[in-house]
């Protein structure tokens, strides 16, 4: 079996905490380069509602006015929020206009065909002929989309890789086998040919369930603290019908899995102890922990929205976790500070173990984690209230 280790930040106290193996190092080659000058901005466009026009749909409206966009097209705006009547951003295609009503579509520049290389620094752990494995940092998107036309991955890898990249994914994914939400850092796997590609999917979607050495291990701060060490959650999840960008525990929803366990446990702080509901707990209650996740299966925002659907969402998740702002006063000063500063989602991907596409051979990649994480759980780990595993 190969170990190979992304070390962007190590830890402090990784010894007794992460649990984590002191693995053989591959030397990691870095590609440093500059980032491409931002995209042309969108242009915005008006149309105001005429009388003869109220009570239509939002689509129909804008399809009648900007004859250049087919219908399709303007739903797809729609729903990426580019759309706004009397300045409140609209994302339902068939909102019910009024008279009057004043609306704006902001459209976005033509874009190429086909994704284009750009010099985007990539972070690459292990290289062959046949597939790639990258370190994403924060606030790198994975492939083209609406609103991330260029400065993804996949333009970056086109740069690295050339022609090389599986063409299976189509044109906008070429290589790519799985995704990292834009502000999850880790380890990620593209292939760079089509055998390598059917190889690697098929190991995502079977997740080690068939008694592979297949293994996604995340490093995640949750708020609160699970009332045992470890557990499983078992819940479908599929996209939130009030919020399209938003996924949630729904019946009917595609089976999602995880496996969690407490690693470290943190207490508030000695000075927010002081209010009446830290007295009445005694002030044991753990206010965040980490936690190691596994994923049985791969469902977008599955982390974010198995960990919120039990009570503990990320730190710092924006979509999942919005409710549970007013916990970062229970922090210490300079664990506040950590959070704010890391204006994102507490996940990182730390292990990535598979079998090579072609040769079957046991691979395995470990990521510590990056500095702003290691900021935050150095911050929290002077209210450590242990690791819940006994």
């Amino acid at each position: 079996m190969i170990r190979a280790r992304a070390t962007t930040c190590a830890a402090a106290d990784s010894a007794d905490s992460l649990a984590i193996d002191r693995l053989a190092r591959r030397p990691a080659p870095e590609t440093f380069m500059t980032r491409p000058s931002a995209s042309p901005s969108p242009t915005p466009t008006s149309v105001l509602v005429a009388p003869d026009e109220a009570g239509e749909r939002l689509d129909r409206v804008l399809a009648r006015h900007l004859a250049d966009l087919s219908r399709s097209r303007l739903k797809i705006l729609i729903e990426a929020g580019t759309v706004e009547v009397d300045g409140h951003t609209i994302r339902d295609p068939s909102h019910r206009v009024n008279s009057g009503a004043a609306i704006k579509v902001d459209v976005p520049p033509p874009r190429p065909a086909r994704p284009e290389a750009e010099p985007i620094p990539l972070k690459v752990v292990y290289e062959d002929d046949d597939m790639i494995v990258i370190d994403k940092p924060a606030g790198l998107v994975v492939h083209p989309a609406a609103g991330n036309w260029t400065g993804t991955l996949v333009n970056a890898l086109i740069a690295h890789c050339g022609d090389s990249l599986s063409g299976i994914g189509g044109e906008r994914r070429p290589g790519i086998v799985h995704r990292l939400d834009k502000d999850t850092t880790g380890l990620m796997v593209v292939a760079k040919n089509d055998r390598a590609h059917a190889a690697l999917a098929a190991e995502f979607a079977d997740h080690g369930r068939g008694g592979g050495a297949f293994e996604r291990g995340y490093l995640a701060f949750g708020w609160g603290t699970p009332d045992r060490p470890q557990g499983r959650i078992d819940r479908p999840i599929d996209r939130d019908p009030r919020v399209r960008d938003r996924m949630a525990v729904r019946e009917g929803g595609r089976e999602a899995v995880t496996f969690w366990q407490v690693l470290e446990r943190y207490r508030a702080d000695k000075t927010a102890r002081s209010n009446a509901r830290q007295k009445r707990s005694g002030g044991t209650e753990a206010v965040a922990s980490l936690l190691a996740c596994r994923l049985e299966t791969g469902r977008t925002h599955q982390i974010r929205v198995h960990l919120a659907a039990i009570g503990h969402p990320l730190l710092g998740d924006p979509v999942y976790g919005s409710g549970f702002r007013t916990k970062a006063a229970l922090l210490s000063q300079s664990a506040q500070a950590a959070l704010a500063e890391l204006g994102r989602q507490a996940l990182h991907a730390h292990i990535l173990r598979l079998n090579h596409p072609l040769t079957g051979e046991i691979l395995e990649f470990r990521s510590e984690l990056p500095p702003d994480l290691a900021r935050l759980r150095n911050a929290l780990a002077g209210s450590r209230a242990g690791t819940g595993v006994e």
